[in-house]
């Protein structure tokens, strides 16, 4: 299967590239230390870089941020973009936000097997209901003919399951460890803005001091700010180099807003996130 998706994925680009469709290829590739890494290919030559395994977890959705070119799209802004079902989730919450057009994009979908952890598939991977993107310009691979399971939440339960003053000295443990490097951030496709409020100068919502108060207070703003936004790609998890849960705080909020919303953050392209949305006559269950 792999073998089969990553020559789909050079096809693809060579053919794009050569015909001057686009301006870029952002894939993965093989890095000097033998893992992958993501890949910016610009011309055909380069297409023969291109890897696709289980251990391609990078969203990168999130690069398509520093290529905004704004204007009427042309093929020098065009660029086209390797992506899972999780990360074209992404790209439509962005596109529903006016940070990215669509016609800007090419996306080359990908029939997705799962991400890889040792000899299983990741957690987030093996509760995941989605092995094709809800849309794409053109799909490589076949779809595995597995059933997909449900998603019982049960991660979310154990946490549901503590008191308040447990949850409270979990989350404690967690946030202490962190070291504010931020790269939960950088990965994270829908943490768009230019200047992050937590390095904010004028006016200072919150320290840049190491101490808890300030790290939680940093990442439940986080949280929140990913309300029905957040794909649950667990690009932050894969990022963190203090493997601090972070996901399990964004499952909960998404747990919430499916509750409350029949919601699934960019599960339908035509439905606009919930949060980013008014209804005059609006009414919810208390």
């Amino acid at each position: 299967m792999s073998r089969e998706i990553q020559e789909g994925i050079r096809v693809q680009a060579r053919e794009l590239l050569g015909l001057g469709e686009i301006s870029c290829v952002i894939g993965y590739e093989q890095g000097p230390k033998g893992r992958v890494r993501p890949a910016f290919v610009y011309d055909q030559a380069g297409t023969d870089r291109l890897v696709w395994d289980q251990t391609c977890h990078h969203n990168l959705v999130v690069y398509l941020h520093d290529r905004r070119k704004g204007g009427k799209t042309s093929a020098a802004s065009r660029v086209a973009v390797v992506a899972r079902p999780c990360d074209v989730r992404a790209l439509n919450v962005l596109i529903h936000e006016g940070q990215v057009s669509r016609e800007e994009v090419f996306v080359i979908g990908v029939a997705c097997p799962g991400m890889a952890e040792g000899a299983t598939l990741q957690a987030h991977c093996q509760r995941c209901r989605e092995r094709v993107p809800v849309f794409y310009d053109a799909l490589v691979g076949e779809p595995a003919r597995v059933k997909l399971p449900a998603d019982d939440w049960s991660d979310v339960a154990e946490l549901e399951g503590m008191t308040p003053a447990e949850r409270l000295a979990f989350w404690s443990r967690e946030f202490d460890r962190c070291i504010r490097c931020y790269a939960c951030r950088q990965a994270c496709p829908g943490c768009y803005c230019f200047e992050c409020l937590a390095e904010q100068v004028d006016p200072a919502w919150v320290s840049i001091a190491h101490g808890l108060s300030q790290k939680a207070f940093f990442h439940v703003m986080r949280a929140y700010h990913l309300a029905g936004r957040c794909v649950e790609c667990q690009a932050c998890d894969q990022a963190c180099p203090m493997h601090i849960p972070l996901s399990l705080l964004n499952r909960k909020i998404a747990k919430e807003v499916e509750a409350l919303f029949n919601y699934k953050a960019g599960g339908d392209p035509e439905i606009p996130p919930p949060l980013a949305t008014f209804l005059k006559d609006e009414e919810l269950p208390l």
